[in-house]
């Protein structure tokens, strides 16, 4: 079921939300039929196609719900008014106004759900709760806010939804590029939890013209190249500096290479882009230490000019430490600590502890990695930092 979970519900809601029109009541319906799932399935076995069944059950939901729904408002007409209509608003039926042809319902309902009416972080974290059926835990954890917070922002999505009014529709061709960055950040999350890219792919066959489509489908291709080497046998986390090169996709690293140029070009370039230009270093350099880091720290440099993150400043904080030694990079990893931003991230802490081990600090290592080991739930990196700790002189 979990499995159901994470590769049909995007398809399933999305195939529900036609039948709808409404993203809420096909959510609900969505809902309603992994329950009938869990009873079934447990019965029955699970289906040669899961998604064709949860997909027909939860239509099958919600025609009954519209049906119902319909039968009312005619059997009670003097009790029910209809609401004005709203000027400028689209007229019902699921995804009106459609002048654009998006080649996917997961990709459609991700530019559907990212209206530029909602603050960008409501825009994202809606959709990942309603497209890809993550978490408020899942969501929270990858805006690095507190769980409460994340729940309050979507609850406040939805409610100004509601009171505007904002019809759920493809938005159409001119309105495309006001979505397309809370659609990009989307889609590169949905990678990251572990969806596949090809929403990436018809997303720059939509929109080839775009520099910073070019560079998402570039840095996922250039990630997902070293899928095969980022584990050992058992399982075991195998860093960068660990993985073996000769085992890297080298026609899918040239693909993703060949995309950086055109996504660099053309203006002052954008946070995808940036990345994408930082991976293909990673993936072109023959090892890691002959790596240009350098003009890694130059790129996340320019990087923070147009995103912010304290994660890029982290990953900024590491790259300094290659090219500068470890005590410059400490340095930095510090700062970041008094800002309180990543107080929670389990990577700085981890990154901290390396850079003390590289510099004989070892006690103070192996408490930083204990630090880490705290704030991780992944099997992986869990054994790889009792690892570490042991080979501190700490204990498992």
């Amino acid at each position: 079921m979990a499995d159901a979970h994470r590769r049909e519900w995007a398809f399933v809601l999305a195939a529900t939300a036609r039948v709808a029109g409404d993203i809420d009541l096909a959510e609900e319906c969505v809902q309603d039929a992994y329950v009938a799932a869990l009873d079934t399935w447990s019965r029955q076995g699970i289906p040669d196609n899961p998604g064709a069944w949860l997909t027909t059950t939860a239509r099958r939901r919600a025609i009954d719900v519209l049906r119902r729904s319909a039968t009312l408002r005619g059997k009670l007409p003097l009790l029910i008014e209809p609401l004005p209509p709203v000027p400028g608003s689209a007229p019902p039926g699921p995804f009106p106004g459609d002048d654009v042809e998006i080649p996917d319902d997961r990709l459609r309902l991700v530019f559907t759900c990212c209206h530029p009416a909602l603050a960008r972080e409501a825009q994202v974290a809606l959709t990942l709760r309603l497209v890809c059926g993550l978490s408020t835990t899942e969501i929270a954890q990858a805006f690095l806010v507190p769980e409460a917070t994340m729940a309050a922002r979507v609850t406040r999505a939805k409610k100004k939804i509601s009171a505007a009014r904002i019809a759920y529709r493809v938005p159409g061709t001119a309105e495309l590029p006001d979505r397309l960055d809370a659609v990009l950040t989307v889609v590169h999350l949905l990678y990251t939890t572990g969806h596949t890219m090809d929403l990436a792919r018809m997303l720059h066959s939509l929109m080839p013209d775009e520099r910073e489509v070019r560079g998402l489908l570039a840095l996922l291709l250039l990630t997902d190249a070293r899928r095969s080497t980022r584990a050992g046998p058992g399982g075991r986390l195998l860093l960068l500096a660990e993985q073996d090169r000769g085992e890297w996709d080298r026609a899918m690293i040239a693909e993703g290479a060949a995309l950086v140029p055109g996504a660099l070009r053309g203006g002052y370039p954008g946070r995808f882009a940036l990345q994408a230009a930082i991976a293909a270093l990673h993936a072109e350099a023959p090892s890691y230490q002959q790596t240009d880091w350098r003009q890694i720290v130059e790129l996340y440099g320019v990087l923070l000019g147009v995103w912010q993150s304290p994660v890029v400043a982290l990953n900024r904080a590491v790259a300094v430490a290659m090219a500068d030694g470890p005590q410059a990079g400490l340095a930095e990893i510090e700062e970041l600590e008094r800002d309180g931003r990543l107080a929670d991230y389990r990577y700085l802490p981890a990154a901290k502890a390396d850079l003390l081990r590289r510099l004989g600090r070892r006690q103070e290592a192996a408490d930083t990695y204990r630090r880490a080991l705290e704030l991780t739930m992944n099997a992986a990196e869990r054994d790889f930092l009792s690892r570490r700790i042991a080979e501190t002189g700490g204990q498992r």
